[in-house]
């Protein structure tokens, strides 16, 4: 395919910190027209338009060493398999990071119509930054996946303290350190839902943005699928029950504690708000 622009057909996802993008991702990454990177997340947008630490040396490299480690265990003791995500992973490693470093890590070996990239990162991105990246596609599709604020928090906080290794914590319900942990600003940012929405309606074109909700993709996963094919152009296909079952990591089996909501009822309440006064409706879920 002949891009007239260096990006091509583009589709990012910009999903909130657990809202489902993972198993989205890996349902979508078996269509033959959609080809996403060998690792899930890349941050490239984020690098270039908000912290240009986030993909530095150093980062990048530690990063690699984990990718590496990676496609050794995944390969199944394929060996062209783990060559591929080693040859793609050193891509990843090179310099400089720039716009021709980030094409070169979606290969399309079919000729995929959409090169992939999906991270919750882009949902921080500011408008200005959707302007210019959009001026570098022939087509640019993002989809933004929103969750209730309050549910959201407390599944990041719940990722964050087990990636800690602080499970101990989640065990006790010691409502101190929760606190403090979902007060994190690091942690917090990925719930501000209203500002994502309107940097995103702001800096793309008519059509080129797609909203859902996390509750409504749980309830109905092919209808979700279906809807997204449709928002990309791409054909419709039929997706086994079992590719849109999602995995449940063990801190998912902690419930969030009755005390919780009452932490960040106030911004909670702003969010969805916020998430309305750009024409969203909510789910029903979102009010209980």
């Amino acid at each position: 395919m002949d891009d007239d622009r260096l990006l091509g057909h583009l589709f990012l996802g910009a999903g909130a910190m657990r809202a489902g993008s993972s198993w989205l991702h890996s349902a979508l990454r078996r269509h033959p027209e959609l080809n996403f990177a060998f690792e899930k997340e890349i941050g490239y947008f984020y690098h270039v338009y908000v912290d240009d630490s986030f993909l530095g040396d150093f980062r990048r490299l530690q990063l690699a060493r984990d990718f590496c480690n990676a496609s050794i265990d995944r390969c199944g003791g394929n060996a062209n398999q783990a060559r591929a995500g080693l040859r793609w992973t050193a891509n990843f490693a090179s310099r400089p990071v720039d716009d021709f470093w980030y094409k070169m890590l979606f290969d399309r070996p079919r000729r995929e119509l959409y090169a992939c990239d999906f991270s919750p990162n882009h949902a921080r991105l500011p408008a200005e930054a959707w302007l210019r990246v959009e001026a570098k596609c022939d087509k640019l599709r993002a989809l933004c996946i929103l969750r209730d604020p309050v549910r959201q928090l407390w599944s990041d906080v719940k990722f964050h303290l087990r990636q800690e290794g602080r499970q101990d914590i989640l065990k006790s319900l010691d409502s101190d350190e929760i606190g403090r942990c979902a007060a994190r600003s690091e942690i917090r940012e990925h719930s501000e839902f209203g500002e994502a929405v309107r940097n995103m309606k702001e800096g793309l074109p008519d059509g080129a943005l797609k909203v859902m909700f996390h509750e409504n993709l749980q309830d109905d996963k092919p209808g979700a699928m279906a809807e997204i094919e449709e928002f990309l152009g791409i054909r419709r296909m039929k997706h086994p029950p079992e590719t849109l079952e999602p995995k449940t990591d063990e801190s998912a089996r902690i419930p969030m504690p009755g005390w919780f909501p009452g932490l960040f009822a106030e911004d909670a309440a702003r969010i969805r708000e916020e998430v309305e006064a750009e024409g969203l409706v909510l789910p029903k879920s979102w009010r209980d």
